[in-house]
């Protein structure tokens, strides 16, 4: 619950930098970010720099979907070893992230749709527009486009990211053991 309050707080700060990312990553002209971020409020005015807020505040289910879907990955694949190697977490970290990616794309499509929406394309209302938009016009196919490279990206680092932690969390718990066996000598 903290963690999703947290990633919400987040994503009201961060929001404006992406929006500008995105217009930046999909303009024909290249300008700063000062640069493009005044063109976002000229267009859209200041309200424009938190275009897809809603749908990125429904995505920050995304880390729940992943972490839940390991937990119950883990228990499913290797329920009966009491430790993971560092592949079987890299496995699970990129199995649950791929899970977590097909869930939540269209949503990621449809917010970097709605933040890269300028005067000379569709305007999306909202994230919900979008999606029905896509789903009329470009069908299933539509609603996952992307999904290949934004689940290479997930997997990749979501799975070093849980084999790394695992592997500091042994580490640590073998260092802070080791010490407390000397302090205990040293008395």
């Amino acid at each position: 619950m903290l963690g999703a309050l947290a990633g919400a707080l987040a994503q009201i700060f961060t929001i404006p930098i992406s929006v500008v990312t995105t217009k930046q990553q999909t303009s024909d002209v290249q300008q700063s970010l000062v640069a493009t971020a005044k063109d976002v409020i000229g267009e859209d005015g200041v309200s424009g720099l938190w275009r897809g807020l809603k749908a990125s505040l429904v995505l920050v289910v995304n880390p729940s979907i992943t972490y839940g879907s390991f937990e119950r990955l883990k228990q499913v694949l290797f329920a009966n070893k009491p430790t993971l190697s560092a592949g079987d977490n890299f496995l699970l970290g990129a199995l649950s992230k791929a899970m977590a990616t097909i869930a939540t794309q269209p949503m990621i499509v449809a917010k970097v749709m709605q933040q890269s929406s300028d005067k000379r394309r569709r305007q999306y209302k909202s994230f919900v527009d979008a999606l029905v938009y896509l789903s009329k016009n470009e069908g299933l196919k539509g609603l996952f486009k992307g999904l290949g490279p934004q689940i290479s990206k997930g997997v990749l680092v979501q799975g070093l990211l849980f084999m790394i932690k695992d592997q500091v969390e042994l580490f640590l718990i073998l260092f802070f053991r080791l010490i407390k066996q000397r302090l205990a000598l040293a008395t």
